[in-house]
């Protein structure tokens, strides 16, 4: 660019936010939830503050009942197994669409399909059941103060004045069984869908192929990392702050299921294309 065209090069003194592209007929309809929701969360969450500056007894350390804790520190681990449980079935479900798509639809019969799920919620249960039935039976005879935002198990257990090595060692064995066996299968089916992958003719066919895979795995990375990082740092990193545990503690809790809604419905086209439909159907 030449000189004289840099020094008559002047800002523009406004932007124009044109909205969403390709749907300007359709802006009146969609402002109305956004709208609604930004009201909603404006006036929740001043609405919670109030409350908190005046109920003087929401100043102090939540108080939870002993039974509720062991039951919220059974559906915590529960939900967690079921989650990776449905990792681990996605997986093999792209194996089955990529390695063998002819059979897919015979192979993933709906029956089938709920009886994976079926499979993956039983499983989740019975290996988060003995953790609360373990640590109900210890004495708390210390404190009853757990330094933790939920019941978590560890946390809870740590208050026991009784020999917790079997507790513990269950909830390691559990968890790390968990994560590492889902893991290690998930990995299977990747090695085999890679192996399909590189084994077509061209690059266009195999990137295309290979972004069908792209929301699970975001999933994955979303998931997992973080389940492995505080399991580590729960087990070894005794030099750790306590404060980064349970921060990292509620990450691992809410950033995944935030994240899956967003994964899936920005990299899947059938759910991008159904919901621009949605949106354009009530516009017109």
């Amino acid at each position: 660019m030449s000189d004289s065209n840099t020094t008559d090069f002047t800002n523009p003194s406004t932007f124009i936010l044109l909205g969403i592209p390709g749907l300007e007929a359709a802006h009146v309809w969609i402002s109305i939830p956004f709208c609604a929701m930004y009201v909603i969360a404006v006036l929740g969450n001043f609405t919670v503050l109030f409350i908190v500056k005046v109920e003087k007894s929401l100043h102090e350390p939540m108080e939870i009942d002993f039974s509720a804790c062991f039951t919220q520190m059974f559906f915590i681990h529960c939900f967690f197994a079921i989650e990776s449980g449905i990792f681990m079935a996605m997986a093999f479900d792209r194996y089955v669409a990529i390695c063998d798509p002819l059979r897919h639809s015979t192979t993933l019969r709906n029956p089938i399909v709920a009886k994976i799920g079926l499979a993956v919620v039983l499983r989740g249960s019975m290996l988060a059941l003995p953790c609360p039935l373990l640590a109900r039976q210890l004495p708390y005879c210390r404190s009853n103060i757990v330094l933790h935002t939920c019941c978590e198990h560890i946390a809870v257990v740590n208050l026991a004045c009784a020999d917790t090595r079997i507790s513990s060692y269950y909830g390691l064995i559990v968890a790390s069984s968990v994560i590492c066996l889902d893991m290690f299968f998930i990995a299977v089916s990747y090695t085999q869908i890679l192996r399909a992958i590189f084994s077509l003719p061209t690059k266009d066919a195999r990137l295309k192929t290979f972004g069908t895979c792209g929301s699970h795995l975001f999933a994955l990375l979303a998931f997992y990392i973080p389940g492995l990082f505080t399991l580590l740092t729960y087990r070894f990193g005794h030099h750790v702050a306590l404060h980064f545990h349970i921060l990292f503690a509620n990450v691992c809790l809410l950033v995944p299921p935030m994240l899956n809604p967003i994964i899936f419905g920005v990299r899947t086209k059938q759910i991008r294309d159904r919901m621009l439909r949605l949106f354009t159907h009530k516009g017109t």
